[in-house]
């Protein structure tokens, strides 16, 4: 679920819809449900769309205090939102800020949400004083211990090997080759597959915990008071190991990061959210603030008992390499959603993660050929010592 942005008031998008029979199901499911829910159906209107094939509805309540809930239209022959609700759920469980499914028609895939709000994380960042940002990410890091700790196996779908080497796939098929019009083949594809088979031998080697695999500040909603207020994600010196929580997001839920986004969470390593929240695909912060925020996670995740490594030189270096898998992933993703899908905003953000995947290359000998692959592709460097083919 990407965050509903705002619309100016009397300025509201109508909402179109290209099947009629669709549109008078939801209507009709709207008008129903609209009594007990205290919604006035005619003020429903379009809030966001994200990469899917979902869109978010924004409709107002008759409640003062509630103002407005989100509908969620995710049609069931595209979308399937079962995990939604089950993660929705599990997020509850744990103690996390998300939306609560308030009524879900499955046959026509229409839900009602809670509103957690028009602001993400990103929208509040200075980027220019990463110090000033602290707070919200010290919030962002309490969530996710939250969510960690809750873990349990056989919940969720497995972050395995599979689901690893089918992501990797993504990047030669649809940056290098659908992309930059590159033959995967030969020398090349040799180079690759050594390097795709040595990363998720890396990754799968950390412990296994919740994941919800783009937990990133677009996802996450601000309450009042935004920057500004000091909080702290580690508990008080001295506190229980049994405590198990950390110390932000214990007072009132209003006060706390709101989660979204979180429909495709698997269980798998515990590096991989860190690393989405710190190496993100629309903000790039100095190694200084990254590591700073890094390390301030897994300290509290020691504390509350998380199987994070011992060695936190050992940890940093299982984050990059979990962070490497993701950067080749979204590079794929990003290539795809605009040569299949139609949606060119994505590909103007892979210069960012191939700068991500540049830096991780660079500072591990055993990626020296993937960095040398990187460089030819992009003209970064000299040829390497065999021609990229064209296609």
């Amino acid at each position: 679920m990407t965050a509903p942005s705002p619309t100016p008031h009397g300025a509201d998008p109508a909402i179109a819809w290209s099947d009629p029979a669709r549109a008078l199901a939801f209507e009709q499911w709207l008008a129903a449900i609209a009594p007990a829910q205290g919604l006035r159906p005619e003020t429903v209107r379009l809030a966001s769309a994200d990469a899917s094939f979902r869109r978010y509805f924004r409709v107002d309540s008759l409640d003062p205090a509630i103002a407005t809930r989100i509908v969620m239209d995710a049609p069931p022959a595209q979308e399937n939102s079962a995990p939604f609700v089950q993660v929705a759920g599990l997020m509850a469980e744990a103690g996390v800020k998300a939306p609560r499914v308030l009524d879900w028609n499955q046959p026509e895939g229409f839900l009602l949400l809670d509103d957690l709000g028009r602001q993400t994380m990103l929208d509040v960042i200075d980027a220019e004083r990463p110090e000033a940002n602290l707070p919200h990410y010290l919030q962002a890091i309490d969530a996710l211990i939250h969510w960690q700790l809750s873990s349990k196996p056989g919940v969720l779908p497995p972050y395995d090997k599979a689901l690893l080497e089918r992501e990797l796939s993504l990047f030669p098929q649809w940056y290098l080759g659908a992309h930059r019009g590159v033959a995967v083949e030969g020398i090349l594809k040799e180079r690759l597959d050594r390097a795709f088979k040595l990363i998720v031998e890396t990754n799968l080697a950390s412990a296994n915990v919740y994941v919800h695999r783009d937990f990133m500040p677009r996802n996450l909603m601000v309450a009042a008071p935004t920057l500004g207020t000091a909080v702290s994600s580690l508990p008080p010196e001295g506190a229980p190991a049994a405590l198990g929580r950390p110390g932000v997001g214990r007072g009132p839920d209003a006060n706390r990061l709101g989660v979204l986004d979180f429909q495709d969470a698997v269980y798998g390593p515990i590096t991989y959210d860190i690393a989405c929240l710190m190496r993100d695909a629309f903000l790039s912060w100095d190694e200084e603030f990254v590591l700073d925020v890094t390390v301030r996670y897994w300290e509290a995740a020691r504390k509350a008992g998380l199987p994070v490594d011992d060695d936190f030189g050992s940890f940093y270096r299982a984050v990059e390499w979990m962070g490497l898998q993701r950067h080749l992933k979204v590079a794929g993703i990003f290539a795809r959603l605009t040569l299949r899908d139609g949606k060119p905003r994505y590909l103007a953000d892979t210069p960012r993660f191939i700068r991500y995947i540049r830096t991780t290359c660079a500072r591990y000998t055993q990626l020296t050929p993937l960095l040398r692959v990187i460089d030819e592709v992009e003209g970064t460097t000299d040829a390497i010592g065999f021609a990229i083919p064209r296609v």
